[in-house]
Parts: structure tokens; C-alpha cells; sequence
């Protein structure tokens, strides 16, 4: 598997202003430093422990985004380690991040998850629920919204994740137009290794691509 190449046809290409996020779940640092040499800017970690292992191995080479679900006493941690999170789906969750931002002194850019295909053994926030959960998180200190994540079903036929895409973009432009403080809806992050040529079209400006870099570990 050359990460190099494959990160470089990837890259050659997206569209302007798509831009690349690397999942690197289950990859040594001395891959994560290989697909940033290449060319990756956003480093896409799923849980806080590998991450705190690459960060330590890394450092700030690149932007280090949380995607994966992130448990309230894990917190504290990721806040030190991430640049963004992408995975904020409750109140509770994101007064967590807030707290431990404060804690630091940091202002934290987060996504809201939106669980687009309403299926119950995934996190995310329901669509429809979307606007209310950010207007009650958008008065908090110490985090900042700006955009939104969703992951759409994984499927064998990529066409499945289109209306999840497409609701997920309804939903932040529903968003832009409550005019909230301190929320700006500039990325839509949808799409993975099968389905980011589908999440572009719908409106994706970042797409987190693990197995077409890496291999078989999405």
C-alpha cells in the first residue's frame, strides 16, 4: 500500500476547496507522518488514546480532529490533544468540552454529529433536533460551532448515503439562517473512503478517507 501515491491521486482529484481528512484509526505514527509528508493537513483521530500516542510522536504537523464518539471522562484529555471535534451530539457533552476548555484557557472549534440516517445504534444528534441543540450550546464560552459531521450509513452502494448527505447540508444551511452567535456553518464533513465522491456532489468540503490511504481499516 503507497501512501504517498494514493494519497496523491486522491488529492489531484478533489475539487478546490474539498479538503482531505486522513482517518488514521489503527495506523503507527510512522504512517501518519508518511500521508502528512504527502500532502494531508487534517489528521482524524477515533479515540483518544491512539491519539494521544501520535500526537506525542507528531505534534502539530497537522490539524488533529476527533471523529469518533467521544465519553464525557475522556474530555479533558482530547481538549489537550485536538484541535477540533467533530462529534459533539448532546448538551451535556459539549458543557463538558467548554469546561475543560476554559480549564486550558482554549477556545475549541467543534461540528455537530448528525445521526443523517436516524439509525439507533449510532451517535449523533437526530436531524430534526440539529437547530435546538445548537442554539442551546452556540451561548457557551470556550467552544465554537462551525459546522457539521455525519457519518451515513455504510453500505455496499454508495447512492444509499445521498438523502443523508443531503439532509445533513438542509440542516446546516437551517442553521446559517438562525443567525446564532458565534456559530458559523463553514464545513461539512461527509463522505469516507466509498462514498466521498457522493458526499462532494451533496455538498461535502471535507471528507475523512481511511482505507483508500491505508488500507482495509475504515
Amino acid at each position: 500500500m503507497n501512501i504517498t501515491q494514493n494519497i496523491r491521486q486522491i488529492l489531484n482529484e478533489l475539487p478546490p476547496g474539498v479538503q482531505l481528512l486522513a482517518a488514521v484509526k489503527g495506523c503507527a505514527p510512522p504512517e501518519i507522518l508518511e500521508a502528512i509528508n504527502a500532502g494531508v493537513r487534517l489528521v482524524g483521530e477515533n479515540y483518544v488514546q491512539e491519539a494521544e500516542r501520535a500526537y506525542q510522536a507528531i505534534g502539530q504537523r497537522a490539524e488533529w480532529h476527533c471523529i469518533g464518539h467521544l465519553q464525557k471522562n475522556k474530555v479533558k484529555k482530547a481538549v489537550s490533544i485536538f484541535d477540533v471535534i467533530e462529534t459533539v451530539d448532546s448538551v451535556e457533552i459539549a458543557r463538558e468540552i467548554a469546561k475543560r476548555c476554559a480549564e486550558i484557557g482554549k477556545v475549541m472549534p467543534v461540528f455537530i454529529e448528525i445521526n443523517s440516517g436516524c439509525e439507533p445504534q449510532k451517535s449523533g444528534v437526530l436531524p430534526e433536533n440539529a437547530p435546538a441543540l445548537a442554539k442551546e450550546i452556540a451561548g457557551l464560552s470556550n467552544i465554537r460551532i462551525i459546522g457539521l459531521m455525519t457519518m451515513g450509513p455504510v453500505s455496499g452502494n454508495p447512492e444509499d448515503a445521498r438523502p443523508c448527505f443531503a439532509e445533513t447540508r438542509k440542516v446546516g444551511e437551517s442553521i446559517r439562517r438562525m443567525n446564532l452567535p458565534d456559530v458559523e456553518m463553514k464545513y461539512l464533513s461527509m463522505g469516507m473512503s466509498g462514498s466521498y465522491r457522493i458526499a462532494i456532489e451533496e455538498g461535502a468540503n471535507i471528507v475523512r478517507i481511511g482505507s483508500l490511504i491505508f488500507g482495509g481499516r475504515e
